[in-house]
């Protein structure tokens, strides 16, 4: 059994449909979980709660933890320690592997302009110390030979869904409006195809010598500025490129009508400098190609439209 622990995401959705590929006994564990393959065996929990997760992880080999809590501080400190103990705990008791889908805001800011799975953790945000803080929860627990775990972290996402790509750029493009970029659009930004992501994910969990390891999920190498961005998706879209950069500073103010950019303001600083994140030890090890900014474009307009 391969149990998926937060399976309504974007992550969650399209992992259940890698998994297929390896296995038939797919069960996936969310508030509201929704079927993905025919298969699937549906397991409502609440993940905050403790014994709500042993029993949806009981029987199982493989657990992917890919829940995402909603975007503010006040949120993630309340639940992400207790939620990565519970699922540590329950793993630990029924002996099941544990994939932990992550994000890079742990690293430090002035390394950003190259991440390997090497870059020094070194937050400089209020969210970058909760995700350094249950990282190393589970990977002290890894190395006390407790579980049997790997991370597996991805950039910012390009894909249909929870996109600043699509949010900013996308959205007002299509309404004729002036796309938006927050900080220096000619500073250089990669993002995580969310196919590659999940697909990188099942492989990582399906092979048994990439556990015990943090691993960069697939992403493509192209020196994208967010210009360059803009461009392609105006010309993908027969849309004038043009666009408008936000100053960070401007964040909180504007966080008056929308609230989402108060809590953006502290990662701002991954919008002022180059922000470029290598997959190369994952590339290497299993001969894959990420998905290019041409064709994740083409393929979200595609689906948008």
């Amino acid at each position: 059994m391969q149990t998926i622990l937060g399976s309504t995401g974007v992550i969650g959705t399209q992992l259940a449909k890698e998994l297929s590929s390896y296995t038939d006994k797919i069960r996936l564990v969310s508030r509201n979980p929704q079927r993905v393959n025919d298969s699937d065996e549906l397991f409502k929990a609440d993940l905050t709660i403790p014994h709500e997760v042993e029993k949806s992880i009981e029987g199982s080999d493989i657990v992917y933890l890919t829940i995402g809590f909603p975007y503010r501080y006040t949120r993630w400190k309340l639940d992400w320690p207790p939620v990565m103990q519970n699922v540590i705990n329950a793993c630990k008791y029924y002996k099941a592997k544990l994939v932990f889908f992550d994000n890079i805001y742990m690293y430090d800011r002035y390394h950003i302009g190259h991440m390997t799975e090497d870059t020094p953790v070194r937050p400089t945000s209020k969210k970058g110390e909760i995700r350094a803080k249950i990282a190393k929860n589970l990977w002290d627990e890894l190395n006390h030979g407790k579980i049997d775990a790997l991370i597996a972290r991805s950039a910012d996402f390009i894909g249909p869904k929870n996109s600043i790509l699509v949010e900013l750029v996308y959205n007002n493009l299509r309404k004729g409006k002036k796309a938006i970029w927050l900080g220096d659009s000619h500073k250089i930004h990669n993002f995580t195809n969310t196919t590659d992501a999940a697909k990188g994910t099942a492989i990582l969990g399906n092979t048994p010598e990439a556990y015990n390891q943090i691993w960069h999920l697939p992403t493509d190498k192209t020196n994208m500025t967010g210009k360059l961005w803009i461009d392609l998706f105006a010309k993908e879209m027969n849309a004038k490129s043009t666009y408008r950069e936000i100053p960070l500073w401007l964040l909180v103010p504007m966080g008056i009508f929308k609230p989402i950019l108060k809590e953006i303001k502290e990662m701002g600083y991954q919008y002022d400098r180059d922000y470029f994140f290598d997959s190369s030890k994952f590339e290497h090890k299993f001969g894959y190609t990420p998905i290019k900014p041409k064709e994740s474009v083409k393929n979200i307009t595609n689906a948008l439209q």
